[in-house]
């Protein structure tokens, strides 16, 4: 199968080539014969009923300092390639929600994966809630009484941004520290969204595993462990992957949610488990398929381009081939 694949994502002249998901998805779909054109998701235009980006024609090579060879810039219209690959980093802000709109004026007749719309209903840290039994006890809320008594009640909490996105903003409060008035006031004042709170699982010394599901269906997983004196796992503050296998609770949480996704048209998806307990699904930028690989074997790029060639052949919803 040849196809015209449009990558929406940040420069990738920065980015690390041993551990970017993006840049491995790109390397199988260019073994493939596929054709790649990269542009940033400023580069959106919708005028007249058209979508269309400008970028540029993109060779890949696994060769630090040397990864990315592009072409002239050009216009491209988006309904004309076949698969838009949606992968820029959140911060998931309005800017973020917008081009999701503007995408939808493109799929399903040009192939974006993630489903756009899907994409937009499910910000990593409110689609969970909509799945019974697989959660931390957690509250969201503006409430600063609510958060108070939330806090009495569990003791060790951790307070979080809804919209927060690699570890950032991220606090892990004792049942002794002062700080809950001032945190707060702080999340408060420079944002107008709700917080999240969680009771603090201490499991998350032993890990905080990251499980990649395609087409609804578990492929792999990685555990990452904090660095010392740290209460995230996020590998880009320290976090340490290992090699893991997932746990009968791990399989029973992925077959909880596993049909949505499918449903849903996402894909490409990663959730965060601890000590039994669900506390994200990834839906925007997954990351972990290099670590995977590295450790278990596990082509999961190649999974991931054999789903989309199934959804693009009327095939969606039979899961990854294997």
């Amino acid at each position: 199968m040849s196809l015209a694949i449009a990558v929406q994502m940040d420069p990738i002249e920065s980015v690390d080539i041993d551990a970017d998901s993006t840049f491995a998805l790109c390397l199988e779909a260019q073994a493939r014969g596929y054709s790649l054109f990269h542009y940033l998701p400023d580069a959106l235009v919708f005028r007249d009923g058209r979508l269309t980006a400008r970028g540029r024609p993109m060779t890949l090579r696994r060769e630090k300092g040397r990864h990315a060879a592009l072409g002239a810039p050009e216009t491209v219209d988006l309904a004309s390639v076949d698969v838009v690959m949606m992968r820029q980093d959140p911060p998931f802000d309005m800017s973020y929600i917008t081009a999701t709109h503007l995408l939808e004026h493109i799929h399903p007749g040009t192939l974006v994966v993630n489903d756009p719309a899907s994409v937009r209903n499910a910000p990593e840290k409110l689609f969970v809630t909509h799945f019974e039994g697989v959660m931390p006890p957690t509250m969201i809320t503006r409430d600063e009484a609510e958060i108070a008594a939330f806090r009495e009640e569990h003791r060790d909490i951790i307070l979080k941004p809804l919209f927060g996105n690699g570890g950032a903003g991220v606090f892990h409060l004792r049942e002794d520290d002062e700080n809950l008035n001032a945190l707060l006031e702080m999340f408060l004042t420079s944002s107008r969204d709700p917080i999240i709170a969680q009771r603090y699982l201490p499991e998350v010394r032993e890990g905080d595993k990251r499980i990649i599901l395609v087409e609804g269906e578990a492929v792999g997983a990685i555990n990452r462990i904090p660095a010392a004196g740290e209460s995230r796992a996020n590998m880009h503050v320290g976090g340490r992957p290992v090699q893991s296998a997932l746990t009968s609770r791990e399989t029973e949480i992925c077959e909880i949610i596993g049909p949505a996704l499918r449903e849903r048209g996402l894909t490409f998806v990663g959730i965060d488990v601890i000590g039994g307990y669900l506390t994200e699904i990834n839906v925007t930028s997954p990351t972990g398929i290099q670590e995977i690989e590295r450790f278990d074997g596990v082509r999961i790029a190649a999974l991931i381009w054999d789903a989309i060639e199934g959804r693009l052949a009327g095939q969606g919803g039979a899961g990854p081939a294997r």
